[in-house]
């Protein structure tokens, strides 16, 4: 039996123009900053872009009303694509009426970079005015809590098997058996990310290294597993110990599974205690320190409360993929760099802010190789692969497995097109590794400052794709590729 395979527009054109309602809002923050500050470029920007997104959206909400119409997870799939890509495209203008931007693909990457928490820019920081640096913190603490709450809490609200989604952004059976209840589940989903934004703030203003407007941007670059700074010199800038602590910490709990917050504060803690991925997880962080200090201490010869502090710190901001860098890092022993790289590859856990394979699929993918030994020497036994106490479906295993072979070409197919802009091997892989997992950061001729305005034109529209492509974990965006997504419904 054939269904109709018309797809809802009515509803997908309502929510991008919520998007596009939000968007124009939030543009005012920085507006009345730029007019504060006196930022004329930044001031005039703003006062264009920010009524005429909002008024838009506005229009679109109130033209277009809410439609009978099932909303299916095609129809998912499609908004959450379209959504980032129109939040990319509003996003720029400002970069562009400014005169900050080179052209307008050079806007697109730095709001693209925004959404995508991707810690990386193609224009020069060192004279952005500042409005424009809270504009980009901003969308960054919008895209990590978007991927997060917009995924999980209001396509499912809207009628949309959540699964559907959930399983593209986060396979864990801890986030399955919170998706029959996601909807009642938004408000504490949000309630933590209001609620670490704050507390991270307030902890960094009682440094006293930092004025209101460096501790805003640092919080929602760093909540968000962002990477924005303030300072050419990133977060070494304020040369403290104690800010380093806050901002580390803030970004582990970004990058560590939001369901279990939830659990936790629905008076469940087991569930944080035996969850398996958070163990590994933090497991990972703790090796990658002590190699990473041991290595400083004996072959670059640090002291070993410096080389414990420049590893905690730099572990920390690739294993949450956050993009922060400290300067020394590039001169660290060839050890400690393919760490750094294998951290990037990993990522975080899976339903956090942080981008990348996820540490669940990691565990799965060795558990897998594991059983494949096993089976080498025992043909005929049934080893079920488990993630904690459950035996993981075949469905499941075979989605992960898919993932990441995937993610794998892609990242390879992408080195490929880089390289076409004639860098060398180091810098076009990790590019290609910095985009796609939303980290920001490349060794060889981009890793000092971060700054990628080097590349063509043409190239820095396809890095934006990629980091499209990585935030939304591949699928979302191959699928609507496929010519069985835009035929007939079965």
């Amino acid at each position: 039996m054939t269904h109709s395979t018309a797809l809802n527009y009515k509803a997908i054109v309502r929510i991008l123009g919520t998007i596009l309602f939000i968007i124009g809002i939030s543009m005012i923050i920085p507006w009345l900053y730029a007019e504060f500050a006196k930022e004329p470029e930044s001031a005039r920007a703003f006062r264009i872009c920010a009524p005429i997104t909002a008024v838009f959206g506005l229009l679109i909400m109130v033209t277009i009303k809410n439609h009978t119409v099932k909303f299916r997870s095609r129809e998912g799939y499609l908004v959450v694509a379209l959504c980032w890509l129109i939040a990319s495209i509003a996003g720029a203008f400002p970069y562009y009426i400014s005169g900050h931007a080179g052209n307008f693909l050079d806007a697109i990457f730095e709001s693209t970079a925004g959404f995508t928490t991707t810690g990386c820019t193609s224009i020069n920081a060192e004279y952005t005015e500042q409005s424009l640096v809270l504009w980009k913190a901003i969308s960054h603490w919008l895209g990590g809590m978007g991927i997060l709450v917009f995924v999980i809490s209001i396509l499912p609200a809207l009628g949309i098997n959540g699964q559907y989604i959930a399983r593209a952004e986060s396979p864990g059976p801890v986030l399955e058996k919170m998706t029959v209840r996601m909807s009642d589940s938004a408000k504490i989903l949000y309630l933590t990310y209001f609620t670490f934004t704050a507390l991270e703030f307030i902890l960094l203003m009682l440094s006293g290294k930092m004025p209101v407007f460096d501790a805003a941007v640092n919080t929602m670059g760093s909540i968000s597993t962002g990477g924005l700074v303030v300072h050419p010199a990133g977060i070494i800038h304020y040369d403290s110990l104690y800010v380093e602590i806050v901002i580390s910490v803030f970004c582990i709990l970004s990058s560590v599974n939001f369901v279990l917050y939830h659990y936790l504060i629905t008076g469940k803690p087991g569930y944080l205690f035996k969850d398996i991925e958070l163990r590994v997880y933090l497991c990972i962080i703790a090796i990658a320190v002590c190699i990473c200090t041991a290595n400083l201490v004996f072959v670059d010869g640090l002291a070993p409360g410096s080389a414990l502090r420049e590893s905690f710190f730099q572990v920390v901001s690739m294993a949450t993929t956050t993009g922060y860098v400290r300067d020394t890092s590039i001169l660290w022993p060839a050890t400690c760099q393919i760490i750094m790289i294998a951290l990037l590859f990993i990522g975080g856990c899976s339903a956090s802010t942080a981008g990348s394979i996820k540490v669940v699929r990691i565990i799965v993918m060795m558990k897998l190789i594991w059983r494949g030994c096993i089976k080498r020497i025992h043909p005929r036994s049934v080893v079920a692969v488990k993630l904690g106490d459950s035996s993981m479906s075949v469905s499941l295993v075979t989605g992960i497995t898919t993932f990441i072979f995937t993610y794998l070409g892609v990242f390879f197919i992408s080195a490929v097109v880089l390289s076409l802009q004639g860098l060398d091997m180091e810098t076009t892989f990790t590019t290609t590794l910095a985009m796609l997992s939303n980290t920001g950061i490349a060794f060889g001729e981009t890793s000092s400052i971060i700054n990628f305005s080097f590349f063509h034109p043409l190239l820095k529209l396809y890095l934006s794709a990629l980091m499209i492509i990585g935030r939304l974990e591949l699928f979302t965006i191959l699928i609507l590729f496929t010519r069985n997504f835009w035929g007939r419904a079965r």
